[in-house]
């Protein structure tokens, strides 16, 4: 009897969870977006916001909760009900967060569980015009020769950019003075203008003047060629190894949120993801659509963790305590 009763408990609970991940969802989903309106990270959001609402027949709302390197609005998320009405959609920032800060209000490894990954975004090494390198082991070469003399523009230590620097300056040991700047543009401009002379840049922000001739591109700081820039090399075929400054947008839903539900969300997210409107926008901005299984994007996500720590380490970035 007692095996008996065992078993009816494991089909009841195997039934009620089938029956959430069937009723979900019965009121509007809020996607919290960790940044202001119309950025990179907000667009993906309200690119795919629409096509979930079409498929669930509820209202799926984009909360922009900007702050703190994109941790008020992840705080948010990590405190909400794990039901699957309140989800995140962010950028790597959320494993860069804890190898700079003791201080952040939740647990990135513990308070969230990693649904999809939607998109990658596409990081060039680029140089100004004027420098005398037209290939990643000329740059290299002319770093050695007079180490510290060479100088890159970042838009802040700890962003995703600064890291990708410093994971190509770690791979191939050498020298070079970081220079912060107020943004991609600002970095653009002094770039062209031979006031800094690298930069590591969104394949987004830099294909234009690329193809222009405005700036230099040496190579692909992730792993796989890009069909805008076929004739620039990834950085592993420059014989660089062990860097990846390719950032990301994904999904994430609070920890404990039921196994169906997490499914439906991430089904209908890649659905979404492949509408052609939203394929061909994403696209045209430069994106790399990824779409992975949660158990893809959880590898993933923990490796991001431990690699993001082991940079700032290395380069000895001062951490916040």
């Amino acid at each position: 009897m007692a095996q008996l009763r065992r078993l009816l408990v494991l089909l009841l609970a195997f039934a009620a969870g089938g029956a959430l991940g069937q009723g979900y969802p019965s009121k509007p989903v809020r996607i919290v977006v960790p940044v202001a309106a119309g950025g990179p990270i907000d667009i993906t959001a309200r690119l795919i916001s629409p096509k979930l609402a079409e498929a669930w027949k509820q209202p799926v709302l984009v909360d922009n909760q900007a702050g703190a390197a994109e941790q008020i609005g992840a705080n948010a998320v990590a405190r909400a009900a794990p039901d699957g009405y309140t989800l995140l959609l962010c950028s790597d920032s959320l494993p860069i967060g804890p190898a700079l800060s003791n201080k952040i209000p939740f647990n990135a490894a513990r308070d969230f569980i990693p649904v999809t990954q939607l998109i990658a975004s596409p990081a060039i090494l680029v140089v100004a015009p004027k420098l005398p390198a037209t290939s990643t082991a000329e740059l290299i070469a002319l770093a050695k020769s007079n180490p510290g003399s060479l100088n890159y523009g970042h838009t802040g230590v700890g962003a995703s950019l600064h890291l990708g620097m410093e994971q190509f300056k770690l791979s191939a040991r050498i020298d070079i003075l970081g220079i912060p700047y107020k943004g991609v543009a600002p970095i653009s401009k002094a770039l062209m203008a031979d006031e800094v002379d690298m930069a590591v840049m969104p394949l987004s922000t830099s294909l234009a003047s690329v193809k222009a001739g405005r700036l230099r591109a040496l190579v692909v700081l992730g792993p796989r060629r890009l069909p805008a820039l076929p004739d620039v090399p990834t950085v592993a075929e420059t014989g660089v190894a062990d860097v990846d400054a390719f950032s990301w947008h994904a999904l994430f839903a609070p920890a404990k949120t039921p196994r169906d539900i997490v499914d439906v969300i991430r089904r209908d997210a890649v659905t979404a993801l492949n509408a052609p409107e939203v394929r061909d926008r994403l696209l045209a901005m430069g994106q790399v659509l990824v779409g992975s299984t949660p158990e893809e994007f959880d590898t993933k996500f923990k490796a991001d963790l431990e690699r993001f720590a082991r940079i700032v380490k290395q380069a000895r970035i001062p951490v916040q305590n």
